[in-house]
């Protein structure tokens, strides 16, 4: 498992942030809110179940007012986008920060050392619409503000966000029996958008007419699991690069530890069947320059963190891990957050076909297979070509990936029209990468030739 000092490391040589799967060790640190360019603030409505909370109306919700006024941790989200992305600005409104009950202290966010804790933003120029996410990886509340908060607040949503009920590298030390900090990240969520409405409707004197959840990686597989136990509380979903979690596999559980058997062969002697298990296992050809960073960085750290999760007694190398052959107790755990593919409203799901830390065959590839075998139309699934886990890795192969937060953005678009101008989105496709334009910034849901 790598030490935090090797994660650092490896962060300063690629100059893109931990993140995904994996937490970035940066998005450890401790910060406080600051309270300048707040205003005084009465907000027309509070959090129902919160224990704690404290508003703000501020000039500015987004990251280019909230880093200024300390109401976001820009090391929640380091590293999960290009620095060449453009954002929108100029939205003010309410932030309320605050958490609900809870018994584990690893979010140190605003000095609180307390978890469940989430962020509501209210917008001056509402348009009537709400977006719910959970944070990726194992980041904090704050992770979502630059990829979907800023957006979706410029179109006049109102945006509500959860650490989950936990975060860090240690998140398995939470709860009592294997599983149990996981199922929490869906009941969090739930929690939270079940009151951020409740948030909306008073303090704007309606109820939102739409409700989207969105999320990347940990995040997207959020998005998934809500549209398939509780479809009532939302009109559609975004998930980009969620995490597949199955009882019998794959996840990853079924794919890490041969990456791990096969990856120090192949680094020290280029070895062909070294190589050919690699891409066995999920890798795709022609993204081997990302192997050495998702080696120093995600693997092994993930592999260890989640199998500690779902399976503790283990005490063997990681690398020879055997998911099939561990005891029903650890498919039972895995069983209590695993996924089925019946989805109750609309779903667009989006994923790189260079992702090196979700393989995309053995992740959306096979969650896409799932929908399908349920019949469903309610379902969009859109496989960009050269995009990674990390769109922070972009901008030291710029040549070579493209990001994948502006598909995203138009797949939030397109969400829209589905859901309420019954526009179907473009058909599910592989989206070839542009050989022009600015895909920073940019990206057409239409298939190409």
């Amino acid at each position: 498992m790598p030490k935090v000092r090797s994660l650092l490391t490896a962060r300063a040589r690629t100059g893109a942030a931990l993140t995904g799967t994996a937490l970035a060790a940066a998005a450890l640190t401790a910060a406080v809110p600051a309270q300048a360019q707040a205003r005084a603030c009465a907000p027309r409505a509070t959090v129902p179940g919160a224990e704690k909370q404290v508003a703000a109306c501020l000039d500015d919700l987004t990251t280019a007012g909230t880093v200024a006024s300390g109401h976001t941790v820009p090391a929640d989200w380091a590293g999960l986008q290009s620095t060449a992305t453009r954002n929108p600005a100029h939205v003010p409104g309410v932030q309320i920060d605050g958490y609900f009950p809870d018994t584990s202290t690893f979010n140190t966010n605003n000095g609180w050392n307390h978890d469940a804790q989430f962020v509501i933003r209210l917008p001056e120029h509402w348009t009537g619409g709400l977006v719910v996410a959970g944070s990726p990886g194992n980041r904090r509340q704050y992770a979502n503000d630059f990829t979907i908060s800023d957006w979706a607040l410029a179109k006049g949503y109102a945006y509500a966000a959860t650490d989950k009920g936990n975060s860090g590298t240690e998140f398995y030390k939470d709860g009592k029996r294997p599983g149990d900090a996981m199922v929490e990240w869906n009941d969090r969520l739930t929690q939270l958008t079940r009151a951020a409405k409740k948030v909306v409707a008073r303090h704007y004197g309606r109820s939102p007419r739409r409700t989207f959840a969105a999320g990347i990686s940990n995040g997207g597989y959020l998005v998934r699991w809500q549209l398939e136990n509780h479809p009532e509380l939302y009109d559609g979903g975004i998930d980009a690069e969620g995490t597949l979690w199955r009882t019998d596999g794959p996840n990853l559980f079924t794919y890490l530890p041969s990456i791990l058997r096969a990856y120090p062969l192949y680094a020290a002697t280029g070895d062909p069947s070294a190589h050919k298990a690699l891409l066995n296992a999920g890798l795709a050809p022609g993204s081997e320059f990302l192997w050495p960073f998702h080696d120093q960085v995600y693997w092994g750290l993930t592999q260890t963190i989640y199998r500690k999760e779902f399976d503790p007694s283990y005490t063997g190398d990681e690398a020879d891990y055997n998911y099939a052959a561990r005891p029903r107790s650890v498919h039972k755990a895995v069983d209590r957050v695993a996924l089925t593919g019946r989805i109750r409203k609309p779903l667009i799901t989006l994923q790189g076909t260079y992702d090196s830390l979700l393989p995309i065959s053995t992740d959306s590839d096979v969650y896409a297979k799932m929908v399908r075998a349920r019949g469903s139309a309610l379902y969009r699934y859109y496989r960009v070509e050269a995009a990674n886990h990390v769109d922070g890795l972009y901008d030291t192969y710029p040549d070579r990936l493209r990001p994948l937060l502006p598909c995203m953005r138009s797949a939030f678009t397109a969400l829209e029209a589905w859901t309420t101008r019954h526009q179907s989105p473009p058909e599910s496709a592989t989206l070839p990468r542009p050989a022009t334009g600015d895909i920073v910034n940019t990206c057409s849901l239409e298939a190409t030739s």
